[in-house]
């Protein structure tokens, strides 16, 4: 197409869908178009076809069909440029009234240019489906986020130190982010900072001390102080005490024999009664003697 109307496009297919190309739904002509000799008398014969094609009374919408299909996905100046060189042709001047109804003593050609003119329409049908899909999404995700900048805008922002140290803390963060992001980004941000900065201050306070302190959870830690009362006397869980308490609390092996070590090293003492109890079961030959 390129060689019948003389420009040099440079928009690869590459930026097409390759299944849309390889859809058996488009007429493909393994042959030369009807009526057409085979290229057996070199450029002569060629520049014959490319001629009685140009001088179609249905060119014209076969190159705005196929401008057409260029023009899906294509970025904006390049879309601007086909629209200029589709304006500025002579041939796309041409009006649908000079179109008689016969079109010319071809009608295989005719049967060509109108199956041709049909395909790239269904092609365009079709390659523009997915970037329609997408408009309409990216339009209702612009439509949500300017709904939450606005909500954000007309909301009061948490007062106190803890705020504006978190905000301070947040940008610092982000410095090295915002050089390549837009005003829109680094507005939306400062939009979401100003709301919410005071909750994320809360929240890193909140975690850092539990991360600290290591401290289990008071639902684990009461179901553990729990057998630990029964048990008193002996606050050794077997490895079948340790795995229903494992289930039961939510937490590892690990964590469950390092409560119950700190716990008998601080409250708890083994009577002097135990203890030869103890050492009578492990050393009795020993101490019967």
């Amino acid at each position: 197409m390129e060689e019948l109307y003389g420009v040099q496009y440079s928009y690869s297919e590459q930026n097409q869908p390759e299944n849309i190309v390889a859809s058996p739904s488009y007429p493909t002509f393994p042959t030369p178009a009807p009526g057409f000799p085979e290229s057996t008398e070199g450029a002569s014969s060629a520049t014959t076809i490319r001629d009685r094609i140009a001088a179609h009374p249905l060119y014209p919408k076969l190159l705005q069909a196929y401008i057409d299909c260029q023009k899906v996905g294509a970025p904006p100046e390049v879309a601007k440029m086909l629209d200029e060189i589709r304006g500025d042709s002579d041939v796309c001047k041409r009006t649908a009234a000079v179109v008689p109804p016969s079109f010319s003593v071809d009608p295989e050609l005719d049967h060509f240019m109108e199956t041709y003119c049909d395909i790239l329409r269904k092609f365009k049908s079709d390659l523009s489906r997915p970037f329609d899909e997408a408009t309409v999404f990216l339009d209702d995700m612009r439509t949500q986020l300017s709904r939450l900048c606005d909500g954000g805008a007309s909301g009061t922002c948490p007062s106190g130190d803890a705020a504006g140290s978190s905000e301070d803390l947040s940008r610092d963060e982000m410095e090295g982010q915002e050089g390549g992001q837009s005003s829109e980004d680094r507005e939306l941000k400062e939009i979401l900072l100003q709301k919410y900065s005071g909750y994320i201050s809360t929240l890193k306070n909140e975690f850092s001390k539990n991360k600290k302190n290591g401290k289990l959870p008071k639902e684990s830690r009461q179901i553990l102080l729990d057998w630990w009362n029964i048990h008193y006397k002996w606050p050794y869980p077997s490895e079948s005490d340790k795995a229903v308490l494992a289930v039961s609390t939510g937490l590892d092996p690990k964590q469950i024999n390092n409560w119950f070590i700190n716990q008998r090293k601080r409250h708890w003492k083994p009577s002097d009664d135990m203890q030869i109890a103890v050492m009578d079961s492990l050393y009795g030959p020993f101490f019967n003697e």
